[in-house]
């Protein structure tokens, strides 16, 4: 009996260290855990990536971009899993998809996967670029629906109803290339609700409050392996109402304090665009409120929600700033993620806004980082890859210690009871 009891909790074991390696991301505190270890990395947009796929003529584009990111360190992406009506679409109307567009998309994730590259998937957007809400909305008024605002996109039952058979076909789509279910695949890091949610008619926030519980249960409900988080920049609402001087006006309908305590979120997310934020300001000013943006938040996730927090976006346009200047944000966002995560803390990592390769310049926005352009850059996104990357194998190496002490004293334990087997 004894003999079986330990073969039991052997077993048990066995279970449960399967299940914390089988390459998905998940959360324990404010780490984030990827195969029994912390996770710290360096990641990039390119919001471009499912069109450029879809394109023979541009699919090497995505290949090139991934190849360029891993050789500079980075392993974590952040891209669009939409593209509503318009022009080369992935949803043509509600429910009727572009295969085309959908093999792009199964072509980044195998890229992704091919350069250990974790994916962030974004849903829909909150702005019209890529169809978006307004898309969603349009969609239902031509059904019939009665809807005077965008801000509908997020009551709207008819409108709801498109987006999550959206979200369903895209968990359960089936990769062309890998054959492997995409709510089946460790490539991809985590699910976002929305690009940068806003609801400026409501700014209690109880709209998208409500909005983002009900499609963070619908979300878990069909895939119970991935990460979710909810796409937010950061706007402080009434939850926190003394912080809502850190918003410099923006007052657009979220909470990021009360959208993420919601148990359907995993981690948080900010983004932080000091040059749109505080136009027309100097430099000392900007940076000013960027180091009061990074430590609030960061120290929040902490110490209030107790979830990681990822930098999702940041970045500084050229047209507008000298590459110094850009160079010196970056290492302002890095400095704070390193700083935290050097002592196991909540911020897991950055994304600046955005990687391009060569010979994309109808895309340029002014915050492209092209590596070969932009050389300057490249050394400050290689570094922090270094230092995070350095973390991250620091505690995989203290967790294979641990493993190794685990197997020992299992050993011991069985062959200890191994005396009493037979009468029992």
């Amino acid at each position: 009996m004894k003999y079986y009891y330990w073969g039991l909790v052997f077993f048990i074991l066995m279970l449960i260290q399967v299940k914390a390696e089988d390459g998905f991301m998940r959360t324990r505190g404010v780490q984030l855990m990827l195969n029994g270890a912390p996770f710290y990395a360096n990641g990039f947009n390119s919001y471009w990536l499912m069109y450029m796929g879809a394109n023979p003529s541009m699919k090497n584009k995505v290949s090139s971009a991934f190849q360029q990111a891993k050789d500079h360190g980075l392993s974590m992406a952040r891209t669009w899993a939409f593209s509503d009506g318009g022009d080369s679409p992935l949803q043509y109307s509600p429910g009727s998809y572009n295969e085309q567009m959908f093999q792009g998309l199964d072509f980044v994730i195998s890229e992704a996967k091919k350069n250990g590259i974790m994916l962030v998937l974004s849903f829909v957007n909150n702005y019209d670029q890529y169809g978006g809400k307004k898309q969603y909305v349009n969609w239902a008024r031509n059904q019939g629906q009665s809807i005077s605002s965008d801000d509908e996109f997020f009551t709207n039952s008819v409108v709801k109803e498109y987006y999550k058979n959206h979200i369903k076909t895209v968990l359960t789509r089936r990769n062309s290339l890998t054959g492997v279910a995409y709510k089946d695949e460790p490539t991809i890091m985590a699910w976002e609700l929305m690009n940068e949610p806003r609801c400026n008619s409501d700014p209690s926030g109880k709209t998208i409050q409500a909005w983002i519980t009900e499609m963070a249960s619908y979300v878990k409900s069909i895939d119970g392996n991935h990460l979710l988080e909810v796409g937010l920049e950061g706007f402080y609402g009434p939850s926190s109402s003394e912080k809502q001087q850190y918003n410099l006006n923006f007052q657009v309908g979220t909470d990021f304090i009360a959208n993420n305590q919601i148990p359907g979120i995993d981690f948080a997310t900010v983004h932080s665009y000091p040059d749109q934020w505080v136009p027309n300001s100097s430099e000392e000013s900007q940076m000013s409120f960027l180091n009061n943006w990074l430590s609030n938040h960061i120290q929040d996730a902490q110490n209030i929600l107790k979830k990681p927090i990822l930098l999702a976006e940041f970045g500084k346009s050229l047209k507008t700033s000298s590459a110094n200047q850009r160079d010196k944000l970056y290492d302002t966002v890095y400095s704070a993620i390193y700083s935290s995560a050097k002592g196991g803390g909540a911020a897991v990592g950055g994304m600046f806004w955005q990687l391009f390769t060569e010979g994309m310049d109808n895309f340029r926005d002014g915050y492209e980082v092209i590596f070969s352009e932009n050389p300057s850059t490249a050394s400050l996104i290689t570094e922090q890859s270094q230092k995070i990357n350095h973390i991250r194998k620091m505690y995989v190496r203290l967790r294979n210690i641990e493993k190794w002490k685990r197997t020992i004293d299992v050993r011991r334990a069985e062959a200890g009871n191994s005396g009493y087997n037979t009468g029992n």
